[in-house]
């Protein structure tokens, strides 16, 4: 399997002040010790890193995420972006102009997006998105929308 990895779920992988308990942190680490393919963008990167202050942290990042594969949006992902965010906001959900962009590279190159942001679980019956949930009876690993 492959995902893509929001930075809702990395900040609360990376955290060391509080536990990490979230079913979303288990399944990155499954992924991460597994042969499960993790992806990433610079987008998400940068999220993480304008939320680090220590050098330290910031360094051990940059080379974590040296290690991913990293997706790129072109002109017409922007296009898509813009497209998805007005899909969602004529049917009443509001998704932010990156996490748009997130959801069409999650679309695109077909990766799942591993993610604890809700903004997300709530375009995705009204976009082509597969968000990663809780495998079980209340989950099922992956929902999709239309």
């Amino acid at each position: 399997m492959s995902l893509l990895v929001d930075t809702s779920v990395w900040s609360l992988a990376l955290r060391r002040d509080q536990p990490r308990e979230s079913p979303e942190v288990d399944e990155l680490l499954r992924a991460l010790a597994g042969d499960d393919l993790i992806v990433t963008t610079g987008l998400i990167l940068q999220e993480l890193l304008q939320g680090f202050i220590p050098d330290r942290a910031r360094t051990q990042v940059v080379a974590r995420f040296g290690h991913l594969p990293l997706v790129s949006p072109d002109r017409n992902d922007h296009i898509a972006a813009a497209e998805l965010r007005n899909t969602c906001r004529r049917a009443g959900v509001q998704i932010g102009t990156i996490d748009a962009l997130i959801a069409q590279l999650a679309i695109r190159y077909d990766h799942p997006l591993l993610t604890t942001d809700r903004d997300f679980l709530h375009a995705a019956p009204h976009i082509n998105l597969r968000v990663w949930r809780t495998p079980g009876p209340a989950g099922g690993g992956q929902t999709g929308g239309s």
